[in-house]
């Protein structure tokens, strides 16, 4: 009885349970925002910049009918391993694309508090989300490049196809290909508003960027998002097409959008100016990597 009559609201095991947690939590925290994590993450992003860099370059050999590898995440991979020291490049890029996944998903235990409160909850299950949103891209990337590395490597295209024909196969197959195409389209519309409104600048320190900087990494940011929003919103409707004819030819992912952009009229020109927005994202993410705010509420 008197442990009962002692006890109040918010003390007793719910609260000690609470701060146990808390303490776990604010551990792995410190690790996310160890110096040495940071300058992974960093060279992460100069990798992910450069990745952009080689789709650019492969989509403006697609534009002019140059044979060359996939203009997509797979075939800039492929273009790294064919080159001098590939492997060790393949090696460093997966351990930084990995690092920066942990470090950009490390911002979710700042916000978990956020969780428990109602009238926060919304909100921080948002900023929760695009961490470990950008997370999952990040570890995607790395995970992928390490099996080039190990020479494990596949055509995404091609893979894409595969995956999109067996799930059509099943009972209600269509139905999931045509959820992820809206998703996917989705991403597009996203990426697209945040070129528009300029809201990625805040992945950028802007306190420590110099001030005559900021306008342009803005409006390179602008181009690259843009461009990024047309092309992965092509992709959700080649998918969509997919799904509604039952023809994978049609699902293909970024290179087989950037063949559909090529095909039209006026298409090496419209290419270029697509290959030029991926370029201009590529130096974004490389200015990121100077100046990095992993916190999207900023």
């Amino acid at each position: 009885m008197l442990g009962r009559t002692g006890s109040s609201p918010g003390t007793g095991p719910a609260r000690s349970l609470r701060d146990r947690v808390h303490d776990v939590v604010e551990r792995a925290r410190a690790v996310t925002d160890h110096p040495v994590l940071t300058h992974l993450a960093r060279a992460g992003l100069i990798a992910y910049g450069a990745m952009h860099l080689l789709i650019a370059y492969l989509a403006v050999r697609l534009a002019w009918r140059l044979r060359g590898a996939d203009a997509d995440q797979t075939g800039a991979l492929q273009t790294v391993a064919d080159g001098p020291g590939g492997r060790v490049l393949l090696w460093a890029i997966g351990l930084g694309m990995l690092s920066l996944a942990v470090w950009q998903g490390g911002e979710v235990l700042l916000w978990w508090r956020g969780l428990l409160d109602r009238s926060h909850r919304v909100r921080t299950a948002v900023v929760c989300t695009k961490c470990l949103a950008k997370a999952v891209v990040y570890g995607g990337l790395g995970v992928t490049a390490l099996l080039f590395a190990v020479g494990a490597g596949y055509q995404a295209d091609e893979r894409l196809r595969e995956l999109t024909d067996d799930t059509l196969l099943v009972p209600g197959g269509a139905a999931l290909v045509l959820t992820v195409a809206l998703g996917v389209v989705a991403v597009g519309l996203y990426t697209l508003v945040r070129g528009f409104t300029g809201g990625f600048m805040r992945d950028i320190d802007l306190p420590a960027a110099p001030d005559r900087w900021e306008p342009v990494i803005e409006g390179i940011g602008r181009v690259g998002y843009v461009a990024k929003g047309i092309a992965f919103g092509l992709v959700g409707v080649l998918l969509w097409r997919a799904a509604l004819s039952a023809d994978v030819s049609t699902a293909t992912g970024l290179d087989g959008a950037m063949t559909v952009i090529a095909g039209v009229r006026g298409g090496p020109w419209l290419l270029t100016a697509v290959a030029a927005g991926f370029a201009a994202f590529g130096v974004y993410a490389l200015a990121r990597a100077r100046y990095p705010d992993r916190d999207p509420s900023s």
